[in-house]
């Protein structure tokens, strides 16, 4: 550990370098490998949400026999056949899929990654604090994203699909519309969820507490609702609920992860 400290500017620019190659190797060995199996994986994982055999859909009407709910939320058929209008979006579409599934399969591998390139800079205590929260952003991450691949998205798709304005109006969604809602929502819900690790490392620095956090509850409830409209990619308050209250919980596990202060237990 000395000898890392010891490194010249240069010499860390150079560790950076390979560590930056090796990241770009595995991302791009997993975006060919996307590329190849991407015929498979849009239509068992991307267009999944689009039939009604779906895990959701499925719970759905588990929960309606059980508690015997004949609203149609539980009992309805649905499907979703999408429609092309543009020459060229198949292919891109197949591209851009790939490269943000790679991206998202190796942020294990890049935080690792970045842990190598801080951890001999750090102090013992500093490095267990480190580690943590990129451990913790790292799994808080995937569950926004299982969040919101198989309930928000879901949700979202199924209501605004049958939501009629007139019965003259057939809807048919192209494929574009669907793919460009399935990455805001599904991402951005991933990114939601890093949420309470931000507010725990704003407590370690020491610009939040959990007093104050609890005394903002009201402004933050107004601060999920702007943020959930802006990661939205549709205004309709009903995709803009199921956005909102995920936010909101992640607020107060933020405040449950706080430590109290020995002035506020005084």
């Amino acid at each position: 550990m000395a000898a890392e400290k010891k490194l010249t500017f240069w010499d860390h620019l150079d560790v950076l370098r390979r560590l930056l190659l090796r990241v770009l190797c595995v991302w791009l060995v997993l975006a060919v490998g996307y590329f190849i199996a991407m015929p498979y994986l849009f239509d068992s994982v991307v267009l999944a949400p689009c039939r009604d055999s779906f895990i959701f859909y499925d719970l759905l009407r588990h929960i309606g026999q059980v508690f015997h709910l004949d609203d149609e939320f539980f009992t309805e058929v649905f499907h979703v056949k999408l429609i092309n209008i543009n020459l060229a979006a198949p292919f891109f579409i197949h591209i851009s899929t790939a490269f943000w599934m790679s991206v998202v399969t190796a942020a294990p591998y890049v935080l690792f990654e970045v842990w190598r390139f801080v951890a001999p800079a750090l102090y013992p205590g500093e490095r267990r604090g480190v580690k943590k929260a990129l451990l913790l952003g790292g799994v808080m991450f995937y569950v926004g994203v299982a969040v919101g691949y198989f309930m928000v998205y879901p949700l979202t798709l199924r209501f605004l699909s049958t939501y009629v304005l007139s019965a003259s109006i057939e809807n048919q969604l192209s494929l574009n519309s669907y793919i460009d809602n399935f990455m805001t929502l599904v991402l951005c819900m991933g990114l939601a969820f890093e949420l309470p690790l931000v507010t725990w490392l704003l407590s370690l620095l020491g610009l939040v507490s959990k007093g104050l956090l609890r005394k903002y509850r009201r402004h933050a409830i107004v601060a999920v609702v702007i943020l959930a409209a802006i990661i939205t990619p549709t205004g309709d308050p009903f995709t803009l609920t199921v956005v909102a209250v995920p936010l909101y919980l992640l607020y107060e596990m933020g405040i449950l992860m706080v430590k109290e202060r020995k002035e506020e237990k005084e």
